[in-house]
């Protein structure tokens, strides 16, 4: 040592050995040294990497620190080390590298080295591993656990359930013409999806239609269905049943839309005892009804895929004129390119129309006569000749095996029409009776009706409307969610609509 205390030149030179300290042993297995190098071995300076040599002078080193773990630590051997004193062989880690990480041809080492570099890779910081797919129905939605490195299976699960079923209709559009949100909860992020509406005047039967087409069938009791239809007591007082708009929607994502009766007297009479408050915009409570019928009749031909006009008898003109009166104040809404061709095959531009069906109800069997068949054809296509709606070509009986003795080009101007028979009562007798002088054997044949039984005739409609053409209702594809928001936006513009008011103002 020199006098300021600094280790003098040489001291760790080839001819002096490093000194032990006190209580250092040699505690490992036979053949194995814990601290490093042997330290029996003399100290031998190393080559510098570079292959040049050490500049010429002293060497001036400092002094060396090990670092061990204490004697005590050190004289416990591990459990699971061998009697042999040979090292335990830990599991290989693999590190894969991406084949468009510095893989393809051409690319320079450099790069190369970056790409897979120490720092984690693109797949590790989104937390999913290469070898381990996650699919994508599982990621979709779940935020924050989409990040993880394993995804929750009962989170997974619960996107593959099936979606929740209505047991009943709920509103859309309340009594006071309010639009309600409840109907936001059973609606899904999918493009898949066929809106079926109905008008018709009070009685006709819509909302028994629409039950039967939707959730219930024709042996069920009416009392379940999900639509109410009226009860003897309101049928003999002469009221109705639905009022607004009521909202249903199938596991097969269908969505029905029930309304309030077009022009109904009930409501006017219920308006004139009441003493109900009409808005400012309206005088006259028979002016309020009709507007409120033309609003949904709009409201309908703006939302729907496809629209059933149900009637009970042929035919009321003043019905085919509310229908036009309603196409003419419909909102400007635009279509998609190839949905803008009319019923008449001409291009009407970049307007939607939806189909039109008329079903007619508790048809007699007369109706079902080939020739009468004709003329109802014939005399709705007169009445329909300058509308815009698409009211023919989408719909037919004849490819339903309903008259198996007519030929396709019986009806030379078909129209979507489809005839409903009267719905047998239950416990009716459908035989015919043996009269005197008849034979046993035909007592217990079925009596002739001129059409197929009612359940049939039902499946048979329920199938041509599910195959309806699903036309797009803006310039934009429309998911379940995103058509409760569009129609939420048509309803408010329908009720400040300027031409509904102007109209309003010439009726009176």
């Amino acid at each position: 040592m020199s006098e300021s205390g600094h280790s003098q030149p040489g001291m760790y030179g080839q001819g002096r050995r490093r000194r032990r300290r006190r209580g250092d042993r040699d505690v490992g297995a036979p053949g194995q040294n814990l601290s490093g190098p042997s330290r029996d071995r003399e100290y031998q300076p190393r080559e510098r990497r570079d292959g040049s040599e050490d500049p010429p002078g002293p060497l001036i080193q400092k002094t060396p620190i090990i670092l061990a773990k204490p004697p005590g630590e050190r004289a416990k051997p591990s459990q699971n080390t061998p009697v042999s004193g040979a090292p335990v062989l830990e599991k290989p880690i693999m590190l894969m590298k991406a084949r468009d990480d510095g893989g393809k041809p051409g690319t320079p080492p450099e790069a190369a080295a970056q790409l897979t570099g120490p720092g984690p890779s693109k797949m590790e910081r989104e937390g999913q591993r290469p070898t381990q797919p996650v699919y994508q129905i599982q990621n979709r939605g779940m935020g924050a656990s989409a990040t993880s490195s394993a995804v929750d299976p009962m989170v997974g699960q619960s996107k593959l359930l099936p979606p929740e079923k209505m047991k009943h209709s709920i509103k859309l559009v309340d009594d006071q013409m309010n639009w309600c949100d409840s109907a936001m909860e059973y609606l899904r992020d999918q493009t898949d999806m066929l809106v079926v509406g109905v008008i018709g005047l009070q009685g006709s039967g819509k909302s028994t239609i629409m039950s039967l087409l939707s959730a219930n069938t024709p042996e069920e009791d009416q009392r379940g269905y999900v639509f109410r239809a009226q009860t003897q007591e309101i049928k003999e007082r002469g009221g109705n049943q639905s009022t607004g708009i009521d909202f249903f929607i199938t596991q097969e994502r269908v969505i029905f839309l029930d309304t309030q009766p077009m022009l109904s007297p009930s409501i006017l009479d219920h308006l004139i005892n009441n003493d109900r408050k009409l808005p400012p915009e309206y005088n006259l409570p028979h002016t309020y009804v009709e507007m409120q019928s033309l609003q949904i009749a709009a409201f309908l031909f703006t939302v729907c895929h496809v629209v059933i006009v149900v009637q009970d008898w042929f035919t009321d003109l003043n019905l085919y004129r509310f229908l036009q009166t309603a196409e003419m104040l419909k909102p400007s809404t635009p279509s998609a390119s190839h949905d803008s061709t009319g019923s008449s095959g001409n291009d009407d531009g970049a307007e939607y129309y939806p189909h039109i069906v008329f079903l007619q109800n508790k048809a007699r069997r007369d109706d079902f006569c080939p020739r009468n068949l004709n003329n109802m054809h014939m005399v709705v296509d007169k009445l329909m000749a300058h509308s815009h709606l698409k009211y023919k070509g989408t719909l037919s009986m004849l490819d339903c095996n309903i008259f198996p003795g007519l030929g396709q080009d019986y009806l030379t101007t078909e129209v979507n029409m489809f005839l409903l028979p009267m719905q047998e009562n239950d416990g009716e007798d459908n035989l015919t009776k043996a009269g005197t002088g008849t034979y046993p054997l035909f007592s217990l044949l079925p009596g002739y009706k001129g059409h197929p039984a009612f359940p049939t005739m039902v499946s048979k409609l329920r199938s041509q409307i599910l195959a309806m053409p699903r036309c797009q209702l803006s310039h934009t594809i429309l998911t379940e969610k995103n058509w409760f928001h569009y129609a939420a936006r048509i309803w408010d513009g329908v009720k400040k609509s300027s031409a509904l008011s102007e109209y309003s103002r010439l009726l009176c």
